[in-house]
């Protein structure tokens, strides 16, 4: 329980403030147009659709306002960043940005889905009530959201500015959301990265959304009683609005008086476009610095290893940046995780080639061939970054575990990395203790060749360890999940045992296989 209440529970607590502000602007919107006079005679107009249609309108102002922030990258690396100022709940938070985008993407979908079907019944009752509901005929024309709905509710669907940006809108979400599913994401990612930015499409036609409007709220209930005179209206004759008593000069239709409630959604949105447009403007500076490839390096299973310097460039250990190669696609940036150290003099990733753009790019830089590649034939790379992770907290603890599958282990190697460098390395300072005093590294992968790369590193580190007896601060474990047949290991099927590794000089664990 108590570990639940440190971990997990702030993170419920932020989910339901977040719904109980959805609901509370869904109920507090649906109250006023249900019951204040200035919305009377539209409310007889569109029925309940009406309140449906601004309790959603309300909520998607708020998701539309809140869906941008999480994906504020260099915001949220700041925040992470401002030292232990930010509590680790906080930090913990951040990480689960993207989590948060997400939820409120489908936030947005489901209100989007109530705010379109109330107006697609509120279009409906504007084209065929008039003669079907006793009283229409003493609706003051002012109050009318169009003047001539036409015969069919396609006509306000599509000649409206609101009913043709609504549509433009939804078909933008649309795109957005159906491309954002993982199996879609993972398999064609140029897909999702492009259809995302649609983004700009939707926001742009949610500002101009309301501001012709059509909804329109009577301004001088103190003078022309909207009550009061609709019932006298109808007690007389209901079809051509005679008014009961002649001397309530106050009833006639045209005293009553109208104005449109005016666009609200861009006074939501516009604080959030503006940080947004602020984090763009930065990526694109950072982007434009002068990137030098100084080393390619070819490991096995398919992974090539980048070292790059950029003047000015700093990260922690276990951070992440972008990269962008024009010649391969313009357009398209894609995440990787630094494998270097703050105290290198550069920084690297490790790229595995399975796909249309990781192929791309490994043939750019002539992986494969035989003949030598000079630097100024090597092409141009721009860098975004680096952003921030949970695995940079992992010297604020006594104890780290780190837990990895296939190249997802790339942070613990600029996290090893940086350890030795703070343990063994020649700049480093006596005075300063590191806090860290045990390191628990667990490692799921294919075959013994997915890891060969990481093995270098990983036995430097342990003779360094173990000749300053500091043997039992590295334990590692590295599991298996094929590759290997029962040469390895003479042991009866379905049971896990332990391999270990040639030349046993590794002093690894144990490596476990199944069979």
């Amino acid at each position: 329980m108590g570990d639940f209440l440190v971990n997990d529970f702030p993170r419920y607590v932020v989910l339901l403030i977040w719904i109980k502000l959805n609901v509370f602007m869904f109920v507090y919107f649906c109250y006023i147009f249900e019951t204040e006079e200035k919305w009377f005679y539209l409310r007889t107009i569109l029925g309940r659709g009406l309140c449906l249609a601004r309790g959603s309108a309300a909520c998607l102002n708020l998701n539309c306002m809140l869906i941008l922030i999480p994906v504020c990258r260099n915001v949220i690396s700041f925040i992470r960043g401002s030292g232990r100022s930010v509590r680790r709940t906080v930090r913990r938070l951040l990480d689960k940005n993207i989590t948060f985008h997400k939820i409120i993407a489908w936030s947005i979908v489901f209100h989007s889905a109530i705010h379109t079907g109330s107006h697609f019944w509120n279009f409906e009752r504007i084209c065929y009530i008039w003669d079907d509901i006793p009283g229409m005929r003493c609706i003051p024309p002012a109050a009318q959201p169009v003047e001539s709905p036409g015969p069919v509710p396609i006509n306000i669907m599509w000649t409206t500015w609101a009913g043709f940006t609504g549509h433009i809108i939804l078909i933008a979400l649309f795109l957005m959301v159906t491309s954002s599913i993982e199996i879609i994401r993972r398999s064609y990612f140029e897909v999702f990265w492009y259809t995302h930015h649609l983004f700009v499409v939707f926001y742009a036609c949610l500002i101009i959304h309301g501001f012709q409007g059509l909804l329109k709220g009577q301004t001088n209930t103190n003078v022309h009683n909207p009550k009061h005179c609709y019932s006298t209206y109808l007690q007389k004759n209901g079809t051509t609005c005679v008014l009961a008593t002649k001397d309530d000069i106050n009833c006639q239709l045209q005293t009553a008086e109208f104005a449109a409630g005016g666009a609200q959604t861009w006074k939501w949105v516009v604080g959030p476009l503006a940080l947004y447009l602020l984090e763009r403007l930065l990526r694109f500076y950072r982007a434009q610095q002068r990137v030098v490839i100084t080393k390619v390096v070819q490991h096995p299973s398919k992974t090539i290893e980048l070292q790059m310097q950029k003047r000015g460039f700093f990260a922690e250990a276990g951070q992440y940046i972008f990269v962008q190669v024009p010649e391969v696609a313009a357009l398209e940036w894609h995440p990787f995780t630094l494998t270097s150290s703050p105290e290198e003099k550069y920084f690297s990733i490790h790229i595995r080639v399975v796909g249309d753009w990781t192929e791309a790019l490994a043939k750019r830089l002539g992986v494969g061939n035989e003949e030598f590649q000079q630097s100024y034939d090597l092409p141009k790379i721009n860098v975004d970054g680096p952003f921030g992770t949970a695995s940079e907290d992992i010297f604020r603890f006594r104890i780290g575990v780190c837990i990895g599958a296939g190249i997802g282990v790339t942070p613990f190697a600029s996290i090893l990395k940086s350890i030795w460098y703070q343990m063994f390395g020649a700049n480093r300072d006596a005075d300063v203790e590191l806090k860290l005093k045990k390191v628990y590294v667990y490692w799921i992968c294919p075959d013994t060749q997915a890891f060969e790369w990481f093995a270098d590193l990983l036995k430097t580190l342990e003779d360094q360890l173990i000749e300053n007896g500091m043997a039992d601060f590295l334990d590692y474990n590295i599991y298996l999940t094929r590759g290997w047949d029962q040469n390895l290991v003479r042991v009866p099927s379905g049971v896990m045992f332990h391999v270990p590794l040639s030349g046993s000089q590794w002093g690894v664990s144990h490596v476990l296989c199944t069979s």
